[in-house]
């Protein structure tokens, strides 16, 4: 049997660079709505905390600095009602990392076993994540409400399961899945779940939610500061859960040299202890959900306020969505994704980021005379 070396895709978005030009073209610019990316500042007294912690020259713990993971288990205690220890933390650098590096790390601990189950629907770095450990990718479809379909889960793929990632609430279509139902199927089937909680603090309908409030036995929930704090470009997260995994894995990234920056460990502790300006962003989030929403109808599409995160997910009329895509480009200068990035099941659809400033979606509705 030969062998085939991995080739890297094309990253999804570089596929828009045509339709980025279209929309650069405008007056004012474009207006980029394709990414998750904030746009609003992180609090000042993180900025202060990143800036003075003396902490440049020595390096920092891989697994994170005490006052870190106490910091992380208080936020979170406060957030779900939980009671995690800072020994129940481990740091990590931003989230992303973490998604596409857990197969690997999980398959150096269970050799025999090469699947990775992951939503139909979903972030593409599950997929990735798997295919960087040369496991089997597997989609698990999702209903209606774009929340995973477990009782479609082939019984051969999940015994040959490294693990199943739930995102909730959903990128891109804001779905909230029951995470009672999918931490009783991963401990039924002996599957570990890794829950992507990224959005935790905007959860619209219902309160937040946790895979951690179902007990900690074979389950991981991983957070980040990228979108509650916008500090995507400081890159700080981390992962709590079951106790085995968080030591294994906590040693394993500690052999491979993961540190997240001093500093930035830092800025982390204050972002954590901050809860005020997670609850102004939501609000502007809400906010751009409605004028982005109005901005769509403009134009000829429907696009339902998401259960949870910042994204509207929408069906293209004709079902077209790259079509959509280009349209948007031309009349408003915006620039959307295309529902096929998140697995072909999303097709058809696009995903908008609401995530820039309140001017540059006034500029948008602008040129569509709204």
């Amino acid at each position: 049997m030969t062998v085939q070396p991995f080739v890297p895709p094309p990253y999804p978005h570089d596929r828009l660079d045509p339709i980025k030009k279209i929309a650069t073209a405008h007056e004012g610019g474009i207006v980029d709505l394709s990414i998750g990316n904030p746009c609003d500042p992180p609090p000042a007294s993180v900025v202060h905390a990143l800036g003075a912690s003396n902490s440049e020259r020595g390096y920092p713990p891989s697994i994170g600095t005490p006052a870190l993971r106490e910091a992380a288990a208080g936020w979170l205690n406060d957030l779900v009602g939980l009671d995690l220890q800072p020994g129940d933390i481990r740091a990590t650098i931003g989230s992303k990392e973490v998604v596409a590096g857990l197969p690997h790390w999980l398959r150096l601990r269970r050799p025999s076993l090469d699947t990775v189950l992951y939503p139909a629907v979903s972030y593409p770095s599950y997929a990735m994540g798997a295919r960087l450990a040369n496991c089997r990718a597997v989609p698990v479809p999702v209903n209606q409400n774009w929340e995973l379909d477990l009782a479609a889960v082939d019984p051969a793929d999940a015994a040959r399961a490294l693990c199943l990632w739930v995102n909730t609430p959903g990128n891109p279509a804001g779905g909230l899945d029951d995470l009672g139902a999918v931490a009783a199927w991963g401990r039924a089937n002996q599957v570990p779940i890794l829950s992507d909680e990224c959005y935790i603090e905007f959860t619209w309908s219902g309160p937040p939610r946790s895979i951690l409030q179902h007990g900690l036995d074979g389950v991981l929930g991983v957070h980040s500061l990228s979108k509650r704090s916008n500090l995507a470009g400081a890159r700080a997260g981390f992962y709590a859960g079951d106790p085995d995994l968080v030591h294994y894995l906590g040693e394993v990234r500690k052999h491979a040299g993961f540190m997240l920056p001093g500093p930035v460990q830092a800025a982390a502790v204050a972002a954590f202890q901050d809860r005020e300006h997670v609850l102004v962003q939501a609000q502007r989030y809400q906010d751009r959900l409605k004028r982005i929403q109005q901005l769509l109808e403009a134009v000829g599409v429907t696009a339902p306020l998401p259960k949870g995160g910042f994204y509207p997910w929408a069906a293209a009329p004709d079902g077209d969505a790259w079509a959509l895509t280009e349209r948007l480009a031309k009349e408003a200068g915006v620039l959307v994704s295309p529902g096929e990035f998140y697995g072909p099941d999303g097709a058809g659809h696009i995903r908008v980021a609401a995530v820039q400033p309140d001017h540059m979606i006034d500029l948008a509705a602008s040129r569509l005379g709204l």
